[in-house]
């Protein structure tokens, strides 16, 4: 079909990633009540709402940190075909995100959720934001992966892989919609809606 961009293999890994993503957090909460999203297990724990909101959060401040990546890249005439290999930071990375959950992190202020807000808003951004990294998958394609950068909107010296960056989002998103799934799970959740 006319306009039909074919990704490189990575990429359109990664863009499946994010498809799945989007579809796996709308069969997480899209059912919930606003009472059942926004329930806390403790008062110190995250609702499956702040999970959420958490990667809406992270999504809207690393957005702009790839487009940086992907701009700097094409500037500069970074292409390349794949397969990439990643050095080990970007590879360390993805793993302290990644599945099973070995180790906790506080979230860093910037990526702060707010206390509450409607599954609907919450849920229609999430899958928003999966689009908009949908896209900039399509804009990179063709860079070097592994010699073009983003950098972390959280630690301010550091620059990964561009094909790190787009592993670390999914890494992260994948642990925080099974951070969601066990709140769901917890024995108090309240299975009437609020």
């Amino acid at each position: 079909m006319a306009g039909h961009l074919t990704l490189a293999p990575e990429l359109d890994a990664f863009r499946h990633a994010f498809e799945q993503i989007a579809d796996e957090g709308e069969a997480l909460a899209g059912a919930l009540t606003d009472g059942q999203f926004n329930w806390r297990p403790q008062p110190d724990a995250w609702s499956a709402a702040q999970c959420i909101e958490h990667l809406n959060v992270t999504a809207r401040v690393y957005l702009p940190s790839l487009d940086e990546g992907i701009a700097d890249a094409r500037q500069r005439g970074l292409y390349g075909e794949g397969p990439f290999r990643y050095n080990w930071i970007g590879r360390k990375f993805v793993q302290s995100q990644a599945l099973p959950v070995k180790r906790k992190f506080k979230a860093a202020q910037v990526f702060t959720p707010p206390p509450s807000r409607p599954r609907g808003e919450a849920m229609a951004a999430f899958r928003a934001y999966q689009v908009q990294f949908i896209d900039r998958l399509r804009q990179a394609n063709g860079l070097d992966l592994s010699r073009a950068r983003v950098k972390s909107p959280a630690v301010t010296w550091l620059r990964l892989p561009l094909g790190s960056g787009f592993e670390l989002m999914i890494a992260h998103e994948r642990r925080h919609l099974w951070q969601a799934s066990q709140v769901i799970a917890d024995p108090a959740f309240p299975r009437s809606g609020r």
